[in-house]
């Protein structure tokens, strides 16, 4: 219990310093370039429009089969699993790296080298923020209504936040002291994207490998963002309170283990 009190005493002490590094950070990503920060609009429409053209025309994909949706519905559709991954995918893909490349603050006793994977997180979820924006407008243009269960939207993202900020916490610590980490986890992304139903729904799935999609978290997270955006559903509870109990113990476990191992960084860096 005293470990989870000093924890929370020290993000709330350093929210300025994740803040500003925050700031710095999203500053970065676009500096230098003509349009700054309206890239942070076009990637996602431009990601859309690919993604929209490849499934809905060269494949034909159809999300619900007998169903007549239009090809805007299959993009929303789509496009709400994408930038719900996105969150976990940027986050996690980034972790390995993120002591290595900040030698300077691993030997500055004083910095709390924890809040980087924070950084990462805030940066993920300012992007998804634009990209929810786009997909609001998307739905209320093409749909005809944003749906009142938009108001469970902290509790639906709540698991994947805890669950990508646990397993960053970890991997930022074991690229430390292995290097190769970094390289495998880009393919597990990968990997985990296309078992994941984002791409197409979960009725497509065959029986004998509904498995995978019961035991990756990530699906359930991506199905109720569906669920409470684009049709107004409520989420499916059951999974949500045992999602987050789970999620809540990755984090933590990710957290104690990335304060047990920060002691021999400087040492290996």
């Amino acid at each position: 219990m005293q470990n989870i009190v000093n924890m929370v005493h020290i993000f709330m002490k350093n929210r300025d310093l994740i803040s500003q590094f925050v700031k710095r950070e999203i500053i970065a990503r676009y500096k230098g370039s003509y349009l700054g920060i309206i890239w942070s609009f076009l990637n996602p429409l431009l990601m859309l429009s690919v993604y929209t053209f490849v499934f809905s025309e060269i494949f034909k994909a159809k999300w619900s089969s007998g169903v007549d949706e239009s090809k805007i519905e299959f993009a929303l559709v789509l496009f709400c699993g994408l930038i719900t991954f996105n969150i976990f995918s940027e986050t996690v893909s980034r972790a390995p790296s993120l002591i290595i490349s900040n030698p300077n603050y691993v030997k500055k006793v004083v910095f709390p080298v924890e809040i980087l994977p924070i950084i990462s997180m805030g940066s993920s979820l300012f992007q998804f923020l634009i990209n929810l924006i786009i997909l609001f407008l998307g739905v209320f243009l093409f749909l005809g209504a944003v749906h009142w269960t938009i108001v469970f939207l902290p509790l639906v993202l709540l698991p994947i936040v805890l669950l990508s900020m646990g397993i960053s916490w970890f991997l930022a610590s074991l690229g430390v002291y292995l290097r190769d980490i970094a390289q495998i986890i880009s393919i597990a992304v990968q990997a985990i994207m296309l078992i994941s139903p984002i791409f197409y729904s979960v009725s497509s799935i065959p029986q004998k490998f509904r498995i995978i999609y019961d035991l990756n978290p990530i699906s359930y997270v991506v199905e109720d963002m569906r669920r409470i955006i684009i049709w107004g559903q409520l989420p499916q509870w059951g999974w949500l309170v045992s999602g987050t109990i789970l999620s809540l113990f990755i984090f933590f476990i990710g957290y104690f283990w990335f304060r047990k191992t920060r002691q021999g960084f400087a040492d290996v860096l």
